[in-house]
């Protein structure tokens, strides 16, 4: 019966029966009651929230993409030529690259470490400090993700409330007008079908571009490890050299 009755809204909503509730916004906005209302102010709030974590990863990756491909080409003449100084100080212009972040971090551990540690110890310093580096670029790239998450996993559920309330509405309105047609139960099928399209419009963004920023970040971390250790293989190659 549940099937049947979705169908014959979807029917009536087509324009087959006429009547007053009709596909356009304002029709089926007045059509639904104050629950299905704010349903779908929650689903347009999630939305925007997650337009706007999509954005701002969006951009921010890219920059972090741009950059790094600057800097590691910077970087490496003035390491060959042994200027930390001036490494760091390439690193620090490239505030948006995540290589950068972490190689000048673990060139300023080198440094500090060099004049404050045992000869033995400087090279373990060094990778501490570059992981703790990791660690805090990986948490900055990844903020915001977990929103995301959460608004493509809870998104159809609040649009399944919202058939909820519209299909409770449509039986109200059969019991109350003693009737089974199509005029009966249009309003409480405009809700559950409007609701249910929301969430559902809501979610499958927000979980396609969590999947695809994860697999950004992943490349990220990739990328930071792969630099850390060439990091590390270049402070043991220029301490052997003392």
């Amino acid at each position: 019966m549940f099937a049947n009755l979705l169908w014959s809204g979807l029917v009536f909503l087509q324009g087959a029966g006429g009547g007053e509730v009709g596909w356009d916004l304002r029709s089926m906005w007045s059509s639904m009651g104050i629950p299905a209302k704010s349903v779908v102010c929650i689903l347009f709030a999630m939305s925007a929230i997650s337009i706007g974590i999509m954005i701002d990863r969006g951009l921010m990756y890219s920059a972090a993409r741009k950059q790094s491909r600057v800097f590691v080409q910077q970087v490496a003449g003035a390491l060959k030529e042994n200027k930390l100084d001036e490494a760091i100080s390439i690193a620090e212009r490239n505030k948006k690259s995540h290589i950068a972040k972490v190689v000048a971090t673990g060139l300023s551990e080198f440094q500090a470490a060099s004049s404050q540690v045992p000869e033995e110890e400087v090279i373990e310093a060094a990778k501490r400090g570059l992981e703790r580096s990791v660690a805090i670029v990986h948490a900055e790239m990844k903020r915001g993700l977990s929103g995301l998450a959460t608004i493509g996993s809870t998104a159809p559920f609040v649009g399944l409330f919202g058939t909820v309330v519209g299909i409770i509405n449509a039986f109200k309105g059969i019991s109350s007008q003693k009737a089974t047609g199509l005029s009966a139960v249009a309003g409480g099928i405009s809700e559950a079908l409007v609701t249910t399209a929301l969430g559902l419009l809501v979610a499958v963004p927000a979980v396609w571009f969590y999947n695809y920023f994860t697999n950004k970040v992943e490349a990220f971390d990739v990328e930071m490890d792969n630099s850390s250790m060439e990091l590390i293989n270049y402070f043991i190659t220029r301490r052997g050299r003392k």
